[in-house]
């Protein structure tokens, strides 16, 4: 442990919050509906850990496992099905309530569209998500994954039908070169959650089909008995997630929000150091960026998340790799009484983050800056399951934290 958690209390002025409404209710009760049509559809369950919960010195702990998902093991399927309905209804004149799986599966919708080819970069479970909606549709897909990138990622992908490859560049060049190859092909079509100026569209939807998560947990929290948390902590790496989940809540308990955490990589935090600068700009880290949390390994903010983040969130977190091992480890084998939870690398960051500061004294002062104690309801999302199995294993079962750690095969 010798790397430390790094916090920033957020002072950053705000702005007049326009890119809320995107996640408001209406909105993301479209998506949701979009996402019940699918014959895979299922709600994820939400676990609520009380031993772990009287463990860490709070009331409730209630964490959404997203590793039951579509059966991808991980929630980003939902932003890339939805905003790739929503660019086909788009394209069609339609309205995406015109459009449940049903229809855009169809024969006779294949005819109208026509085929395009989506683009998209990815650590894995974006670029599996993609491909996997693209295969149903009846659509192409093309992947490109970042170096460091493990072969069972790629795998995954290549089962649902996409061209992928994995390449000698960080994760933010592989979104330039998917964006430049889409550019450059006929009816090609980038589908990213990274938005920039000019690229906003598509990367809202996918926000928007995020939410589906958080609808689901908000009810599933009111059906186990608590009306609204007091906390809750997300994950990040280019900010859409988290844009997503706090845009939610905020607009569900928009008199009397949560308290908003959000959690990084401590190799790729750009937000944390937007956050720690304080004047509301965007920072940006390049380089390798060498994490665990391979799903957090992004160092562009995405413009329209940035916006509801600085406006919502009370600390920013950039946390080292053991955080996430921890967190790991801790929902994999619990305190007796408690489900077990198969997080993984960046499905555990928050986790992991919560149980360093409600049991490490130097981390006291990050508990009280977001006013955590024995009242309160702390909402996480274990956003996957083990993508990786080897390496899952090598950091549950053998301690490794490199994120290049061999992954050898179980020969059982």
């Amino acid at each position: 442990m010798d790397q430390k958690i790094l916090w920033a209390v957020n002072h950053m002025p705000k702005t007049d919050d326009k890119n809320l409404p995107i996640m408001g209710l209406e909105e993301i009760a479209k998506a949701r509906t979009f996402h019940e049509s699918f014959p895979q559809y299922t709600k994820t369950p939400l676990t609520k850990l009380d031993h772990m919960a009287a463990y860490l010195g709070v009331k409730e702990i209630y964490l959404k496992d997203e590793s039951y998902r579509f059966g991808l093991n991980a929630f980003k399927v939902l932003g890339g099905s939805f905003s790739m309905a929503r660019y086909i209804a788009k394209e069609t004149g339609r309205d995406v309530s015109e459009l449940p799986y049903s229809v855009l599966t169809s024969d006779q919708l294949r005819e109208e569209f026509g085929q395009a080819t989506f683009f998209t970069a990815t650590d894995g479970n974006h670029g599996r998500g993609v491909a996997w909606a693209a295969n149903r549709l009846g659509q192409k897909a093309v992947v490109h994954m970042p170096k460091g990138t493990t072969q069972s990622r790629l795998e995954n992908i290549a089962k649902e039908g996409a061209q992928v490859d994995i390449q000698e560049m960080n994760y933010d060049d592989c979104v330039r070169l998917a964006a430049k190859e889409a550019d450059e092909t006929p009816r090609g079509v980038i589908v990213q959650d990274t938005a920039w100026d000019g690229y906003e569209e598509i990367p809202a939807w996918i926000m928007q089909g995020y939410g589906t998560m958080a609808m689901e947990a908000g009810e599933q929290l009111k059906a186990q008995g608590c009306e609204r948390p007091t906390h809750i902590f997300v994950q990040a790496g280019v900010g859409s997630l988290a844009g997503a989940v706090v845009g939610y809540f905020a607009n569900l308990y928009a008199d009397n929000p949560p308290t908003f955490v959000v959690v990084e990589a401590e190799a790729a935090a750009c937000l944390y150091k937007g956050a720690a600068a304080g004047d509301g700009d965007i920072r940006i880290v390049d380089g390798d960026m060498q994490t665990i949390m391979a799903g957090l390994a992004c160092g562009e903010p995405n413009t329209i998340s940035w916006d509801i983040l600085k406006n919502h969130v009370k600390v920013f977190i950039a946390a080292p790799d053991w955080v996430a091992a921890n967190g790991m480890r801790m929902l994999g084998a619990p305190i007796k009484g408690d489900a077990p939870v198969t997080s993984g690398e960046s499905g555990a960051a928050p986790f992991g983050a919560l149980a360093a500061m409600t049991t490490l004294d130097e981390y006291e002062q990050l508990k009280k800056d977001i006013g955590l104690d024995e009242n309160s309801r702390v909402l996480l999302f274990s956003t996957e399951g083990d993508t990786d199995p080897d390496r899952y294993k090598n950091i549950v079962w053998k301690g490794c934290l490199s994120y290049t750690s061999p992954s050898p095969r179980d020969t059982r």
